[in-house]
């Protein structure tokens, strides 16, 4: 298309009428061919460069801006970084003389207690208070003084309620919260003991059974937003060691029935509980005669508290305490194969905290 100034030098040279058959290519009858004047082209100005380019201004829109931008050639897009592994400690193991001392630093080494119990949040406690004949010197119930703890930390950080429960076979659940000391201590920490009733038990699937799938459940256990497993570590005549998986058959009916197979049984009563918090008990450690004991020559003073999100974790090292090795407790191998958690402790974060 003609430029304006192209126009005007055609006008010159020609006729109104000519020029406009020049543009139309129609001349009026009679006219005389015209003479083409060919247009002069004014050469396009060049490109902006940075020097001359009209910087943009502060009302100026997008598209303007757009429009005004100089090329840039194209640079590759950028490759985000991989995440990295979360930094801090996987599993704490606390050593010193204050039982409950010790449950506080190992939680406060994994992030506090904040980390796995949300305000207003119902938190259920899980303790061993298998037995109603022998108080915590003997290292066959849970050190009271550590489920208290752990009561208070979780009312610390917001808990809507915190409730403490077993199901004993030896005796009555008051007696056993009673001798054991641990009813006392709860109700003092702010906590709620209960007696657990066998209407509450009822036929539950198991998703990610293997040998069980289904069993009779204790349902407030399922119902509790955050279950706390805090097993006391001690011998067991038959699975060897009753640490955190085997604490868990508390909240189970036909315990007995467990026992066939119990590595692979105690696996998948793990998929289903899902503690979130594991902390075993090895302030006193019951050597032999478990899982009831009586003896105090049998109970080992050892003062130390486990930590860790993860229960095969927790259960890997505690059974180091005894000198076996973790792979060697069939219902730690058999939940560390299915992805439960790990038992290569030397993959993980340890902390030792000391006194």
């Amino acid at each position: 298309m003609f430029t304006r100034r192209q126009f005007l030098r055609g006008a010159i040279t020609v006729s109104a009428a000519a020029f406009v058959a020049q543009l139309t290519g129609c001349a009026p009858a009679g006219s005389p061919t015209p003479t083409a004047v060919p247009p002069t082209i004014t050469p396009e100005p060049p490109e902006p460069t940075a020097a001359t380019a009209p910087a943009p201004t502060a009302s100026s829109t997008p598209a303007t801006r757009a429009a005004t931008a100089l090329p840039t050639k194209a640079q590759p897009t950028p490759v985000a970084a991989a995440p990295t592994a979360p930094v801090g400690t996987y599993l704490a193991v606390a050593r010193g003389d204050d039982p409950a001392e010790l449950a506080r630093r190992a939680v406060r080494a994994l992030g506090g207690m904040e980390r796995f119990v949300q305000k207003g949040q119902s938190v259920l406690v899980k303790p061993n208070i298998c037995v109603a004949y022998h108080g915590p010197e003997y290292a066959a119930t849970t050190n009271p003084q550590v489920v208290a703890a752990i009561v208070q930390m979780c009312r610390e950080a917001g808990a809507s309620s915190v409730t403490v429960m077993d199901y004993p076979f030896g005796g009555s659940a008051d007696q056993a919260y009673k001798i054991s000391q641990i009813g006392d201590a709860v109700r003092a920490a702010g906590g709620q003991m209960v007696t657990m009733t066998a209407l509450k038990f009822k036929e539950t699937d198991i998703p990610a059974g293997k040998d069980i799938h289904k069993w009779p459940v204790y349902q407030d256990a399922l119902k509790a937003d955050v279950l706390i497993d805090v097993p006391i570590a001690k011998h067991h005549n038959l699975a060897r060691l009753t640490l955190a998986h085997k604490n868990l058959m508390g909240l189970i009916q036909n315990r007995e029935s467990i026992h066939s197979g119990i590595g692979e049984r105690l696996a998948d009563l793990a998929t289903l509980f899902k503690p979130r918090l594991t902390i075993v008990d090895a302030y006193r450690m019951l050597m032999a005669n478990g899982p009831t004991g009586g003896s105090l020559s049998d109970v080992k003073l050892q003062k130390t508290l486990i930590a860790s999100a993860d229960i095969v974790a927790a259960d890997a090292y505690a059974a180091t305490l005894f000198g076996l090795k973790p792979e060697s407790i069939s219902y730690i191998a058999a939940s560390a194969a299915r992805g439960t958690g790990t038992l290569d402790l030397k993959s993980i974060k340890i902390e030792e905290i000391a006194a």
